[in-house]
Parts: structure tokens; C-alpha cells; sequence
């Protein structure tokens, strides 16, 4: 982040997190602050991976102390500011790490490796020159000036780069289809349509280190004898495309990019295509599709893209983070690369942690860490305290793993073994007060809205699988249906014709694999264990508990509950439309769910 030059950095965390936290305003304050302090200079970078803790603020001495503050805000300003400036003591709740106290240090950042994050939070990712003073582009400049293409792929092969978009396919491997297919014309793409409820790893990447992205596709370009190039990233992402316009815009001026790259006879062009929300565009075909101006809807394979792609030219697609990690492979051997992981699945992976989890946010760790160090050691488990249920890994694409399970390896086949799959790397954690029959409602609700339509199997599967459920969760199924839902499921698996139908049908499979007994409960007993499930609830009085307050009393839309002040009240069943606002507002927990 640049030399401190004999003054005080101040940096503010300038990611979607940060300014969706409050960093925003943090900043702007600081400025307006700030004015009257010379020796102090303030700037930006993004996200750090520490949601939980935003807005951060990190201050860079020259005597080369460190502070990391978090959960700072506008209104903070005054109180800390001086202190800060003038190295006195300071409200020990703001600070995260201090160089000063080596023993203080966030526990979130233990367990971690990082090598795709390496610049996260780091560098300011507006201007390229800090990005260059952290060796970007040596890696460009060295494929360019003393590597042969055969040598670059083979450099892949070797470090066991898995595709880090889900199916894990070797990135070597793809690279080298693309690159034995002759065409006048070639595309190398870069999958950034990440859609997963509770995934936010490409928009840090990219919102982050954009070059680091960038220099990854040339690379990939390059090996497989591409010149032309596009980015398909959500136009849900306005920062990253911001970010990633300036990047271009400097890279090319650089002579990273265009024509002759660094006096080389090698050109690459690159362009941004802003797609509109589709889920179904995260598949390699459908997002072709979409690039191309068409409705994006998957195409049969094969051809596959590495024969018949963008324009029917041969096209190679890797997500965010398999591109990310290419420079750093390249700088460090693919042996340094290799040592990390498994023997099957090398390297790291970046995960976002969201759902009930204590510390939310992104961690990037070792391949075969266990599921328990990230959820617990790295997230501090659930935010509410209540017992760990399942993580849904893989998005709605994948499977809901139970706690029984949490000593599995974060490997492709381990995770696999589960029922679930590693997916881009959302993972969403559940306690004892999620219903399970609600959540595999939820994903499928996802998948069948995101459905293109285009075959039977996943159009009308989803539909009789989403009603089958809704069913369940209404207390109005029967023992005949979880039958129905394994052999539909098997159906809609078998004979969907893209990846978004084949996995489809995941969190039904594994829910019902490990929580079964929640689903008979609901057919059975007409009881929602959760007491989510609206229709299998009744709200009552606890009449020991109840002072008469009348909050309830007032805040009941339908007028269900009558009492005077001061006296027992009751809820009428009949009327009730179980909203809850009732179990909400009372101060007294006179107020019984089940």
C-alpha cells in the first residue's frame, strides 16, 4: 500500500461490505478532518475478508507500527482521531491488531493461507502502481519474454489447479483442449457471473485486485493462443465494474494490453460484458449465449467451448479465482503451488462465510482443511449461540452438510462423498432454528425461478419437486412423498440437460439424507421443530408470564388478541395468521411458539 514518506496512513476499506457498513461516510469524515493534519495522508484499499469487522480502518506509522481498527464508524471520528494521530492510548473495542501487542490477533485470521487474497485489503485497487510494486505483471513478462505456451500449460498441469467455478475440472487440462484446436480466431473468458445466494468471492476479487484477474486471462489468452477476451460479470456488481474499466483503461495504457504487449509480438484485447442477473448464465454455454446477444440459454455439448465456443471459435472459460491464482503460480513454480492442498486437490480455495455465522466474511485456506476449523476455529461459530445444524456448500447446487460431518476435508471428493459439492465456494451456515424442509424449499425456489425452461426435466421437475415441498411445509404431506421426491429428484438429476437441473435436486437429496426425521416430523406430527414453517405454528399465551403490557395487544395486525391493561390476554386461533409480531415484541417471553 505504498511507503508511508514520514507521514501517518490512515487506509479505509473501501469494498462493498466496507460501504455498505458505513466506510463511506468513515472516509468522507476523515477527509474533511484530516484538512488540518499535514503530516497524515489517507487513502483506500477494499476488502480485507473481515466483513464482520467493517468498516476497517488501518493506520501505518513511520516508525513502521500498525493498527487495524474495526467496527469504526463516522460518529467515532472525534474520539479516536487524536489519539490515533498522536499514538496515545486508544478504546481497546475498536482495535483488531497492533503491531505494538503481536499476541493480540484476530482469530479469523489464523487457519488462513492466501495466495488468490494475497493483495485483498492490501493495495489500493483504483492505480496500478501498487499493484506492480507487489510484482504484478513480473508474471506476464516472464510468459511472454522466456516461456513457450507448451511451457505455460505444462506449468499448470504441474501445480494441480483445479477450475475453482465448481466442477473442478484441471485448468491445464482445459487450457490445452483450447489450445490443440486450430482457429484464425480464439476467446478466452473469464466466468465472473457468480449468482449463488450467500457467494461473494469473485466480486471481492475483482472489487480488490482487478489486475491480478486481468493478468491471469492474458495469461490464459497467451497459452492457448488467444488475442481476444471478455469478462461476463453481474451488472449486480457496479463497484467491480467500475474497478475493473479503470484497470483495463490503465493496463492498456501500460502496454499490458492491446497490441504488442511489452514490445512482445503477443496482442490481447479485452472487453466487459455486464450480464443481466441469470442464474443459468454461470453455465459455460448459456454465458456464451448471453456474450453473443442471444437468450442465454445452454447448448448441447459436445462441441464443447474448447472446439465450437464464442462465434463458434474455440473459447476456454475459467472462473475469478482460477485466474487469480495463475500469476502467483507462474511468479512461485507449481511445485510452491502443489505443496499446498491435497494430493487430488492442490492449492487453496476462497470461501465467503455467511448465513448464522459469528464471523462472516472471506477466508481463503488450504484444500483439505476440515469443515470444522473453518466454521468454528476461522468463523467462531454461530452468531446466535444455538447449537450448529448444517452448512450448505455449493450453493443451490449443492448439499446442506450436517454437523456429524464437519470432520470432512475440504477437498473435491471428500466434499463430494457428502452429497454436496464444492461449487464456487459459498457457505452458508444454519443453527437449530432453521427449518430444514424450509431451506431445501428456499434453493428450490432459486433453481426453478433461474430454470431457462429449455428441457422438460428441470422446467417441469422443479415445479412438481417445489410442490411437493410446499406441501411438506404446510403440514399437508403424506409418507408417499418423500418417495416421490428420491425418485423425482434421481429424474430431474439424470436427464436435465445443464448443470443448473442436474444439481438441482441437491438440497432435497441431502436433507433428506441426514434430516429425514425433520421431514416426517412435519407429515407425521404437523410440527415444524424450528417454528418456522407458518402453518404448523400456533402462538399462545404463557398466562404466568403475561403483565397485561397490551404490546402485543397493539402490535397485532389482524386484532387476534384481546386483554385489558394489566390483566391476561389471549390470541384467538381462529383469526391468528401466525406473523409472530407478537413473539416479537413481547418483553416478557409470555409469549409461547410451537
Amino acid at each position: 500500500m505504498g511507503k508511508n514518506n514520514g507521514h501517518i496512513r490512515f487506509v479505509v476499506g473501501l469494498g462493498s461490505c466496507g460501504i455498505a457498513a458505513g466506510a463511506k461516510d468513515l472516509y468522507e469524515e476523515l477527509a474533511s478532518k484530516m484538512k488540518s493534519h499535514p503530516a497524515a495522508t489517507l487513502s483506500h484499499t477494499s476488502c480485507n475478508g473481515m466483513c464482520f469487522k467493517e468498516p476497517i480502518l488501518e493506520v501505518f506509522y513511520p516508525d513502521g507500527n500498525h493498527l487495524m481498527l474495526g467496527n469504526i464508524h463516522k460518529k467515532d471520528v472525534d474520539k479516536v482521531l487524536e489519539p490515533l494521530l498522536t499514538q496515545k492510548s486508544l478504546d481497546e473495542k475498536f482495535v483488531i491488531e497492533n503491531s505494538l501487542q503481536p499476541d493480540k490477533k484476530e482469530s479469523y485470521r489464523l487457519k488462513q493461507h492466501k495466495i488468490v487474497l494475497e493483495n485483498c485489503g492490501v493495495i489500493d485497487p483504483d492505480d496500478i502502481a501498487p499493484y506492480i510494486e507487489k510484482g504484478g505483471y513480473t508474471a506476464l513478462k516472464k510468459v511472454l519474454t522466456s516461456m513457450t505456451f507448451e511451457q505455460v500449460i505444462e506449468e499448470m498441469k504441474a501445480s494441480g489447479l483445479r477450475g475453482r467455478g465448481g466442477a473442478g475440472f484441471p485448468t491445464g487440462m482445459k487450457w490445452q483442449f483450447a489450445r490443440n484446436n486450430q482457429s484464425e480466431k480464439k476467446y478466452m473468458i473469464c466466468n465472473a457471473d457468480e449468482g449463488d445466494p450467500g457467494a461473494f468471492m469473485d466480486r471481492a476479487v475483482l472489487e480488490s485486485d482487478p489486475h491480478r484477474v486481468i493478468e491471469g486471462l492474458i495469461i490464459g489468452g497467451y497459452a492457448i493462443g488467444a488475442h481476444y477476451g471478455y469478462i461476463y460479470v453481474r451488472a449486480e456488481y457496479p463497484l467491480a465494474i467500475k474497478r475493473l474499466k479503470i484497470a483495463i483503461t490503465q493496463a492498456t495504457g501500460k502496454n499490458l494490453l492491446g497490441d504488442n504487449i511489452l514490445k512482445s509480438n503477443f496482442s490481447f484485447h479485452l472487453k466487459i460484458k455486464e450480464g443481466a442477473g441469470a442464474f443459468v448464465c454461470g453455465e459455460e454455454t448459456a454465458l456464451i449465449a448471453s456474450i453473443e446477444g442471444e437468450r442465454g440459454n445452454p447448448r448441447l455439448r459436445p462441441p464443447f467451448p474448447a472446439v465450437s465456443g464464442l462465434w463458434k471459435h474455440p473459447t476456454n472459460i475459467n472462473n475469478v479465482e482460477t485466474l487469480a491464482s495463475v500469476p502467483w503460480i507462474i511468479n512461485n513454480g507449481s511445485a510452491a503451488y502443489a505443496a499446498y492442498g491435497t494430493p487430488k486437490s492442490k492449492g487453496t480455495k476462497v470461501f465467503s462465510l455467511a448465513g448464522k455465522i459469528a464471523k462472516g466474511g472471506l477466508v481463503e485456506v488450504d484444500m483439505g482443511i476440515p469443515l470444522r476449523d473453518i466454521i468454528y476455529t476461522i468463523g467462531g461459530g454461530t452468531s446466535s449461540g444455538k447449537p450448529f445444524k448444517a452448512v450448505q456448500l455449493g450453493g443451490p447446487s449443492g448439499g446442506c452438510i450436517p454437523e456429524h460431518l464437519l470432520d470432512t476435508p475440504v477437498d473435491y471428493e471428500s466434499i463430494a462423498a457428502t452429497g454436496a459439492i464444492m461449487g464456487s465456494g459459498g457457505m452458508v451456515v444454519m443453527d437449530a432454528d432453521t427449518c430444514i424442509v424450509d431451506i431445501a424449499k428456499f434453493f428450490l425456489t432459486f433453481t426453478q425461478k433461474e430454470s431457462c425452461g429449455k428441457c422438460t426435466f428441470c422446467r417441469v421437475g422443479t415445479t412438481r419437486l417445489l410442490e411437493i415441498l410446499e406441501r411438506i411445509a404446510a403440514g399437508k404431506g403424506v409418507m408417499e412423498d418423500l418417495d416421490k421426491l428420491a425418485d423425482l429428484s434421481a429424474k430431474v438429476k439424470d436427464l436435465s440437460l445443464c448443470g443448473l437441473g442436474k444439481t438441482a435436486p441437491n438440497p432435497i437429496i441431502t436433507t433428506i439424507k441426514y434430516f429425514r426425521d425433520e421431514y416426517e416430523e412435519h407429515i407425521k406430527d404437523k410440527k415444524c421443530r424450528a417454528g418456522v414453517c407458518k402453518e404448523l405454528i400456533d402462538f399462545s399465551v404463557v398466562e404466568k408470564d403475561c403483565t397485561g403490557c397490551h404490546a402485543c395487544f397493539k402490535n397485532c395486525p389482524v386484532k387476534a388478541i384481546s386483554g385489558t391493561a394489566k390483566a391476561v390476554h389471549h390470541i384467538d386461533q381462529k383469526i391468528c395468521i401466525k406473523c409472530g409480531m407478537c413473539y416479537e415484541v413481547c418483553k416478557f417471553h409470555a409469549i409461547f411458539k410451537g
